[in-house]
Order: C-alpha cells, then sequence, then structure tokens
C-alpha cells in the first residue's frame, strides 16, 4: 500500500448538489488549479476528462432546477373533431 492512499487527499464523487463540491470547482475555475482542493474528484471511464464531466452534471443539475415546477402549457390551437357523414 502506498503512503499516498494513507495520508493523501480522499477520493470522492463529484456531487453537484452538494455546495462544498460546487465551490471546490469555483475555486478551479478561478485558479486553474486543484491544488487547495481537500479532495480527489473520481472521473468514470465513460466521460472524456474530469472538468467536462463536472460541466456536464452542473448544466443539468442547473436547468432540472430551473424548469423542474414549471407547467405544461396549453395548446394554443383546439380542433374540433370531425364528424362521420354517411354518403
Amino acid at each position: 500500500m502506498s503512503r499516498l492512499e494513507l495520508f493523501g487527499r480522499p477520493y470522492v464523487v463529484f456531487d453537484p448538489e452538494n455546495k462544498a463540491h460546487r465551490s471546490y470547482y469555483n475555486d478551479f475555475v478561478l485558479t486553474a488549479s486543484w491544488g487547495a482542493c481537500p479532495v480527489r474528484f473520481v472521473c468514470p471511464e465513460d466521460h472524456g476528462d474530469l472538468v467536462t464531466m463536472i460541466q456536464r452534471s452542473l448544466i443539468k443539475y442547473y436547468v432540472q432546477k430551473e424548469f423542474k415546477n414549471k407547467p405544461k402549457p396549453a395548446p394554443l390551437v383546439r380542433q374540433k373533431r370531425k364528424k362521420m357523414v354517411d354518403n
């Protein structure tokens, strides 16, 4: 076992609902460095890189938050059903 595993920063999965995680990402954007971040974020294999994965999850989080309680719009035109006519 490596000493880094014992004394290094803990691994964490990025959670956009966690305010601290969003704050860590904001610090990264401002400084362009993860040096001050107290955790290491895990990037799943299906994502290209960590920053892209965080950006996508934040976009999804904020879009769902903004449009979650909006009512569905009613159709503008209401058409009457045609009656069937015998010839």
